[in-house]
């Protein structure tokens, strides 16, 4: 499930119309060099809007009063969970996992930086949070600043590294957010003002847009199969023969 307080924000993709073959193919070229690079295939996105505000819960149509769980629901709620604890062994609840793990090949993480610039990636379930943090200082402009990363709502900062994204519930993608880790009473002024990703990083942003338009207007201009045109021989018209009919008795013949 995505890991956000709120819907995903759209993301800002510019539309193209009559791509260049060239500029399709140096699209492609320069994703190709930054995934050679990084060990990994990035995009750049730009979102629409400041990001949400941290701790901040989003506003329900419902007061909380409407939601009243009452002492009744949580005996039936334990006593539920109790009875699936009996039911199921740990080797089945074991089973079980291993069968959801296997079905999830790859996990979309989505860093969202101050400057409302989001970086795309993709991991292996079984990887760690760890592998992000190392994408994260590869990418970043200061690299000699410590950083964070969290999830919201509420802000829980991503402490532990040695969590695979499987575990840590990121599948089958994660929006996280990034933050510098500055000691207290420093101004981090300067440094969210200035550039969050390298400016090599910075280039790739809306690539992918360039390099699959090419794609996607070869397609359309594709006729379609059986529009305008035969397919095969034309179909030969087969008259029925008349069925021959044995003659009957007469109605005034009589043995």
């Amino acid at each position: 499930m995505i890991v956000d307080g709120s819907s995903p924000l759209p993301l800002k993709r510019r539309r193209f119309t009559n791509i260049d073959s060239m500029e399709a193919a140096s699209a492609k070229a320069k994703l190709a060099a930054a995934k050679e690079k990084f060990g990994r295939e990035i995009h750049v996105f730009e979102t629409e809007g400041p990001l949400p505000i941290q701790n901040e819960v989003p506003s329900t149509e419902e007061s909380d009063d409407f939601y009243e769980f009452t002492a009744e629901d949580y005996h039936r709620v334990i006593a539920t969970k109790k009875e699936d604890n009996y039911l199921k062994t740990q080797k089945i609840r074991e089973a079980e996992e291993a069968a959801r793990r296997s079905r999830v090949t790859k996990a979309v993480i989505r860093v969202r930086f101050p400057d409302n610039h989001t970086l795309e990636v993709t991991f292996h379930p079984s990887e760690t949070i760890q592998c992000l943090y190392d994408l994260i200082m590869k990418v970043i402009s200061r690299q000699d600043l410590p950083f964070y990363l969290y999830t919201t709502p509420p802000k829980k900062q991503i402490k532990d590294m040695t969590q695979d994204i499987f575990s840590a519930g990121f599948i089958p993608g994660a929006i996280v957010y990034f933050s510098y880790d500055l000691p207290k009473g420093v101004d981090a002024t300067a440094a969210d003002s200035a550039a969050f990703l390298l400016d090599e990083v910075m280039s790739l942003k809306g690539l992918e847009v360039i390099a699959g338009a090419e794609q996607a207007e070869a397609a359309q201009s594709a006729p379609e199969p059986g529009v305008g045109a035969s397919t095969g021989p034309f179909p030969i018209a087969q008259t029925s023969k008349p069925s021959e009919k044995k003659p009957g008795r007469p109605k005034w013949f009589k043995m």
